[in-house]
């Protein structure tokens, strides 16, 4: 029986990326015989303007029947102005497709491929012997889906955050697991000096340790781990934190891989349904332009195949590809160092298809 993977390609230059990605699972589809099937729907502000509503109806239930989701980015300026705020593509689509498929765990793999050490921010001395950091992201708890409300007189606002035992304790539990998978070493993440909420989320993050005797947990302030991301990076292999701390520190992990567009994320439940897609936005200054990145759609691909296929073989063969591309010096205009020639999406995707059908 073949596997049914639901294309929600988005706004901006989500229709040129997601193709891109298309290609290598067709590839990949070619050479491991995986029997995928891709279905499209509409979905953020394209399905906004065609149905008043960013996640339809007959979108949400293809989800829910697919083996994957593999989403492009949505949103832009054209829609920021759409009222009730609820409608936005972000607010009504992204939220509510991750609350709505129980999709509470985000993966954010940041990596520095050896051949991008140039692209990268910092000095090359702090990134010797590369980078490999996961940030494990609460995804459907917190401030974003707390209370919000303006008060007297729309003079006040107010966002509520708020966790539970049960939301803290499975996502924690990603974390540790995640950890014994890698380099056994979890940082977990909050503002335990200021915020209930993260005394809480302390309180179950430490007594859930002893439980993963393999892995060696230490506790962080969020502002702390804003400063040591650029300070020594390197100190970090898994970082487990909540939803807001998650969202901001995995956006400046990425900027020390050379781009956003270089990050792919999976937001993945209590089943194999994951949702897959690059972490950048729609970037509408440079959408039909034919130059956006799309190693981090093709990436969120490969993850697809790893977490909802169990198929680690193809996975592993796609990020392969990509990084032999990059290392035989084919550059898009994000990660290009000055004087070096890049090329477009599409090229890009084909470079990426080549190498992967070339390798053993």
């Amino acid at each position: 029986m073949g596997k049914k993977i639901a294309v929600l390609q988005g706004d901006g230059i989500g229709p040129e990326i997601v193709p891109q990605a298309i290609r290598v699972l067709r590839a990949a589809n070619e050479k491991f015989g995986l029997d995928l099937e891709f279905k499209d729907a509409l979905f953020g502000g394209c399905a906004y303007d065609a149905t008043g509503n960013p996640l339809p109806l007959e979108t949400l239930e293809l989800c829910k029947s697919a083996d994957a989701v593999l989403m492009g980015a949505v949103g832009g300026p054209k829609w920021d102005k759409v009222q009730p705020a609820t409608l936005r593509p972000e607010a009504g689509g992204i939220l509510p497709i991750r609350k709505h498929l129980g999709l509470f765990a985000n993966l954010r793999p940041a990596r520095l491929y050896p051949a991008l050490i140039g692209a990268s921010t910092l000095r090359p001395e702090l990134l010797a012997g590369g980078l490999d950091i996961l940030v494990v992201r609460e995804l459907t708890g917190g401030i974003y889906f707390g209370v919000k409300e303006r008060t007297d007189g729309g003079n006040r606002a107010v966002d509520t955050c708020a966790y539970t035992v049960e939301e803290i304790d499975r996502i924690a539990r990603v974390g540790f697991n995640a950890a014994r998978r890698r380099s056994k070493r979890l940082c977990s993440v909050d503002k335990a000096n200021v915020m209930e909420t993260s005394r809480l989320w302390r309180e179950v993050v430490t007594r859930i340790g002893p439980e993963y005797p393999d892995v060696v947990l230490s506790h962080m302030l969020a502002d702390n781990c804003a400063m040591q991301l650029v300070r020594n990076p390197r100190q970090f292999d898994v970082i487990v934190t909540d939803n807001l701390f998650g969202d901001m520190l995995s956006d400046e992990a990425s900027m020390l891989t050379g781009s956003l567009g270089m990050l792919p994320s999976a937001s993945l439940g209590s089943g194999a349904l994951g949702l897959y897609e690059p972490i950048h936005g729609s970037a509408p200054d440079i959408a039909g332009k034919g130059v956006a990145n799309p190693l981090a759609a093709i990436l969120s691909a490969a993850m697809l195949l790893r977490y909802s296929l169990q198929r680690e073989d193809a996975a592993n063969a796609i990020e392969i590809a990509v990084e032999q591309t990059l290392a035989a010096g084919w550059r898009t205009a994000d990660i290009a160092s000055q004087g070096e020639k890049t090329i477009g999406t599409a090229e890009m995707g084909g470079r990426v298809v080549e190498a992967f059908l070339s390798g053993r």
